[in-house]
């Protein structure tokens, strides 16, 4: 059996046997998408996963073409009725990045900053860190890691270890600190008898 290559397009034997393409099906391509609706789509989809910042939104509204106009006023009409926020957005963000993977609030304000979050609002959210609880997320993270560098001398482990938190956004003062006390008690624990 041989198949003709047109065979299943209708264009395209349309096209074989009148040696013109055929005229554009105009009610198949459907009405033109109204750009309100298209943005508020757009937006509500952004909105499923997770709380974005207005600028992030903002952004994927202009990648995605929407008119200026159009994504300024749905963004403001979303901040009025609550669905865009930046201080909820920014305490949400500081809460579970600093929980889930340890940052400072120096790494936070930085997340913060290039998501478009205003200054003020970046440091009123990162007031729910305080130093006791910064320093004891350095001391998991020094903890955890601490696990995987037991075959390395004090000096590559304390320069891995500051690397490490320092990275995650704390000071230098802290990191050499908390490095220094939780290889004291490491070493304790392994200078231990056991009984």
């Amino acid at each position: 059996m041989t198949s003709d290559p047109w065979q299943g397009d209708v264009r395209l034997g349309v096209e074989a046997w009148t040696g013109q393409p055929p005229p554009e099906d105009v009610e198949a391509a459907g009405p033109d998408a109204d750009a309100e609706e298209v943005a508020r789509k757009i937006l509500l989809d952004q909105l499923t996963g997770r709380a974005r910042s207005r600028k992030e939104l903002a952004d994927k509204l202009a990648q995605r073409g929407v008119p200026d106009d159009v994504a300024t006023r749905l963004l403001s009409r979303f901040e009025e009725i609550g669905l865009v926020d930046d201080s909820a957005f920014a305490h949400t963000w500081v809460s579970g990045r600093h929980s889930a993977k340890g940052l400072a609030p120096r790494a936070l304000a930085q997340e913060l900053r290039r998501k478009g979050v205003d200054d003020e609002v970046a440091r009123e959210a990162l007031t729910l860190i305080g130093a006791d609880e910064q320093e004891e997320a350095a001391r998991r993270l020094v903890r955890k890691k601490l696990r995987s560098l037991e075959r390395f001398d004090d000096a590559t482990r304390t320069r891995r270890l500051v690397g490490m938190l320092g990275r995650k956004g704390y000071p230098p003062g802290l990191a050499f600190a908390v490095v220094r006390d939780e290889l004291g008690s490491a070493s304790e624990e392994t200078e231990q008898p056991l009984d």
